[in-house]
């Protein structure tokens, strides 16, 4: 224990669960879903420099959480930037569960670079190598493992979308809903899928609900920056409140199951753009983009004859109003039943 204690290495579900997942969060987001944004813009807007710039954020999103996680976890300088060959390899070992192979590799990379860092003359060699030899080989033994399992996650929402759009509705909303939210990739998740159409629009509506239902929540713990980081980033930055108090996450879930349906049996919302749209929800308006590509494909197909007002008003309400109202008047009742309390919501921004 005094070890443990001299070399600051702390087992515990708040370093482990809070700390670590919450900064993991904040490297996602700085590298898959803003390079995502930049992206979306340039091939909107017709910039090729765009483009570029994003595509080298998202492939640096490995690498980022990995070290998002060992700053997290308080690595000295040599493990933390050892870490970004450890994060790059668990990333893309764990295919759609690569930002959770990235949290659980990275973890144990960084208390054994943590344990031997500074115990030998030769540090500059050790130090890195025992973090880099770790980190990569969990890669390449765990990583597709737990990639396996997230895929599981998805073969689930398959099962789902063979159901009848209602229940279908209610099932994917809610399940991609909460695949976004977790460490794991609702957007490789839909892509390895290929979930489209009705079903794409109802993970769509799922990501919405997550997105603005946790933006709009917890407005008054984060106002306008904490708004536009979850609105158009990724709700996955309220993971460490969430293990904190679990019963945070309810009003988002309720809302997803409540705006699936809608989009799938009242709007009939398909998402015949790329797949991976159909997981982004709200990021940088990606999932949206892909909603209203989908229609004009549709076009130029054949297949439908115009966008219509009523399509307008499904893509928004499912993806903005109905969100927003239904997560604060069901955020409401869980304030005044003692469920969710002040600061709960609250983002280290």
């Amino acid at each position: 224990m005094d070890f443990l204690r001299r070399k600051n290495i702390e087992i515990s579900m708040k370093r482990y669960l809070i700390d670590a997942m919450g900064a993991m969060a904040q490297g996602l987001f700085a590298s898959l879903l803003i390079g995502t944004i930049i992206g979306t813009l340039g091939t909107q807007l017709g910039i090729e420099l765009f483009v570029t710039i994003g595509n080298y954020a998202k492939a640096a999103v490995g690498p980022a959480m990995a070290v998002s996680i060992g700053y997290a976890l308080q690595a000295p300088p040599l493990v933390l930037f050892s870490l970004a060959a450890a994060g790059a390899a668990a990333n893309e070992c764990g295919g759609a569960g690569g930002p959770l192979a990235v949290l659980v590799v990275s973890i144990f990379a960084a208390e054994c670079g943590k344990a031997v860092s500074k115990e030998t003359k030769v540090d500059i060699l050790v130090t890195p190598f025992v973090t880099v030899f770790v980190g990569v080989g969990l890669s390449l033994w765990w990583a597709p493992v737990i990639g396996a399992a997230s895929s599981a996650v998805g073969d689930v929402i398959m099962w789902a979308t063979e159901l009848q759009p209602f229940f279908m509705g209610i099932l994917v909303s809610v399940l991609v809903g909460i695949a976004l939210t977790l460490p794991i990739s609702s957007a490789a998740i839909c892509a390895a899928l290929g979930l489209t159409g009705l079903a794409g629009g109802a993970a769509l509506a799922g990501c919405s609900a997550q997105m603005i239902g946790f933006a709009v929540l917890s407005f008054r713990e984060n106002g306008w920056g904490g708004f536009f980081a979850q609105g158009i980033g990724t709700s996955m930055l309220q993971m460490g409140n969430i293990v904190r108090n679990p019963r945070i996450w309810l009003p988002a879930i309720l809302a997803s199951a409540v705006t699936g349906p809608i989009a799938t049996c009242v709007f009939r919302l398909e998402m015949n753009g790329a797949a991976i749209s159909s997981g982004m929800g709200t990021c940088g308006l990606v999932g949206q983009i892909g909603a209203v590509t989908g229609w004009l494909t549709d076009i130029e197909a054949g297949v439908r004859a115009q966008v219509t007002p009523f399509d307008w008003a499904g893509l928004l309400l499912v993806s903005f109003v109905l969100p927003a109202v239904l997560a604060v008047l069901f955020g409401e009742v869980f304030r005044r039943i003692g469920w969710i309390g002040e600061d709960d919501l609250k983002l280290d921004l």
